[in-house]
């Protein structure tokens, strides 16, 4: 059985996916604000946040649903959405 990640091991994971999936430069999951608007100040689109939210689900195996993609807008809202259903 793995271990429980922390909330900040969870946000590091979730940076390291982000900045890949988006190829984002000049930034390390050690850099990357948390709370940065990954919308409006990172400029995601819907297309972008659907692709890094397959990848959290495989890489979490929590499911994440389409109508919570909204909810997702930092880092560590991803990492709260995914540590509260993480057991359902």
């Amino acid at each position: 059985m793995q271990k429980e990640l922390t909330i900040d091991e969870t946000i590091e994971g979730i940076a390291g996916i982000v900045i890949d999936e988006l190829k984002l430069e000049d930034v390390t999951p050690a850099t990357f604000d948390p709370d940065l608007d990954l919308i409006d100040e990172v400029g995601v689109d819907s297309m972008d946040l659907a692709t890094v939210a397959l990848v959290l689900q495989d890489e979490y195996g929590v499911r994440i649903e389409e109508d919570d993609y909204p909810k997702l807008r930092s880092l560590r809202l991803i990492a709260e959405y995914i540590h509260e259903n993480a057991s359902n």
